[in-house]
């Protein structure tokens, strides 16, 4: 994939160890939900958790965007219900 568009969503939490949980989260479905036109990385330092998504296109980008911003919210709830 040539890579032509680029979006780092940065999330800052309250604390490491919500960031680190939702990083578990969301860790499993790198790879597993990468299409010929996207990809994503997940980094985190301390309490930011930094989820870069790459495209072809920009239709893939918003797609991959509103893919990974959706798995987030889920992360987020479950990690609320603990």
């Amino acid at each position: 994939m040539t890579d032509t568009h680029r979006t780092i969503l940065t999330l800052d939490y309250p604390d490491e160890e919500r960031a680190r949980r939702v990083e578990r989260s969301l860790r499993p479905e790198l790879g597993a939900i990468d299409g010929d036109r996207t990809t994503a990385t997940l980094t985190r330092d301390g309490a930011t958790l930094e989820c870069t998504v790459t495209a072809t296109d920009l239709v893939a980008l918003r797609a991959g965007c509103n893919t990974w911003l959706t798995l987030t919210s889920v992360a987020e709830a479950a990690g609320e219900s603990r």
